[in-house]
């Protein structure tokens, strides 16, 4: 450890990373956006203008504009101080991104600040394909976006209305090298949003996955390897659908093992079995890569999940009181007595300042432990249930499958 995160639950061959200082202090860096100066300044904003309102108490004018200053000072207060916390807006081009989702006006005042530089916005048209690409299903967009140190982000657009998803934007994170040796194949990271109103940017901007592969693989702590952001909103991010097969509604689970998975290895030079293949998300997200994962050992060797939870707890009712789906998408119901065709290997990435989710962490690692699997638990000192924790955890996560990726095949 690099002395900002606490002692691991190892089990048998898996183990905590140990990662330069600064990579994690790059990971766990506040954003221009995030630092608590800027809601501070904007509440003292707000008690100066109050004070000028009580002190021309006599003045109607200044009475009326002066409450509306402190009232619009006070919210904006108030959502830079949630920002801050959650941490899910870091610079300009997140908050472009987020006006984006908006409409009319706000979307324009969005699409007028993003600089393209992070993370691509979707073709709506054909688009171009990739070298890779050799069939029609989904829509790759290479180079959507400036590389950054020769990394690429492509954008595939893979819709499966079969399974009940309209469209789905799933964003392709490229090595470094990877125009440049046709010959070379590379392992793949999955990585799912949380809910609601999550997307696959989110893992672009607020989870920083560009920059902490970059930082990785710069110093050689990891070998290059392919991250795509799974789109798991089937057209409705306001949903807490939560990855599932939902009956009468989207198939989320069988979106993503049955047509994104294969679109991916068609369209782009990976290595396509299960011991090269990590499967990982936040919170919604982590408990759609656990549940997913847990029921695709044969397609996903390695999970990596941050802000962990087993239950479906208030999300139940979009399972409409099906009993049998229900007790099939509960790990914790299910995973005591699990019987595994193959072996995984998982790691449970926490803050200390959530201790729910320390507490479900070492549930699932004890669980997996007496099934037999390798799980790991990684916590973060003063963290919480926010983006802040799977941004500063993401670089142990990656450094995690990297770990499973080289490891030699378990022993039958």
């Amino acid at each position: 450890m690099d002395g900002h995160g606490l002692a691991s639950v190892v089990h048998r061959a898996a183990s905590d990373p140990v990662l330069p200082g600064d990579v994690t202090a790059r990971a766990r860096d506040l954003g221009p956006l995030e630092s608590p100066l800027i809601w501070l300044g904007f509440a003292s904003a707000a008690v100066a203008v109050l004070a000028v309102v009580v002190a021309l108490w006599y003045r109607r004018r200044v009475r009326r504009w002066g409450f509306t200053a402190f009232a619009v000072l006070l919210l904006v207060a108030s959502v830079t101080a949630l920002n801050s916390y959650v941490g899910y807006v870091r610079t300009s081009d997140d908050l472009a991104r987020l006006l984006q989702r908006g409409p009319g006006v706000v979307n324009l005042a969005g699409r007028l600040l993003d600089d393209g530089k992070e993370a691509p916005e979707p073709s709506s048209g054909s688009g171009s394909s990739s070298p890779d690409s050799s069939s029609s299903g989904s829509t790759p967009r290479p180079g959507a976006g400036k590389p950054a140190a020769g990394q690429r982000i492509d954008v595939v657009n893979v819709a499966d209305p079969a399974h009940g998803i309209p469209t789905g934007s799933n964003y392709v994170v490229l090595p470094p090298g990877y125009d440049s040796d046709p010959t070379r194949r590379y392992p793949v990271v999955y990585l799912i949003h949380g809910y609601p109103f999550g997307g696959p940017r989110d893992w672009l901007t607020s989870g920083d996955a560009p920059g902490s592969l970059l930082a990785l693989q710069q110093a050689n702590v990891i070998a290059p390897m392919i991250v795509v952001t799974v789109d798991m909103t089937a057209g409705n991010p306001s949903t807490d659908w939560e990855c599932l097969n939902v009956p009468g509604g989207p198939q989320l689970e069988s979106y993503l093992a049955g047509t994104v998975v294969p679109a991916i290895d068609q369209r782009y030079r990976t290595l396509a079995d299960r011991k090269h293949r990590a499967l990982g998300g936040m919170s919604g997200g982590g408990f759609g890569a656990l549940n997913i994962g847990l029921h695709h050992v044969d397609e996903f060797a390695t999970l990596v999940i941050a802000l962990p939870y087993d239950d479906l707890n208030d999300s139940i009712g979009i399972l409409d009181g099906n009993r049998a789906a229900i007790a099939a998408n509960t790990p914790r119901r299910y995973l005591p007595t699990m019987k595994f065709s193959a072996p995984i290997s998982v790691m449970l990435a926490v803050g200390t300042g959530a201790p729910t989710d320390v507490t479900t962490a070492h549930r699932i690692a004890d669980a997996l432990h007496a099934r037999g699997q390798e799980a790991v638990v990684h916590a973060e000192r003063g963290f919480n249930h926010t983006w802040h924790t799977a941004r500063a955890t993401l670089p142990y996560l990656l450094a995690f499958a990297d770990q499973t990726f080289r490891a030699p095949p378990a022993a039958s």
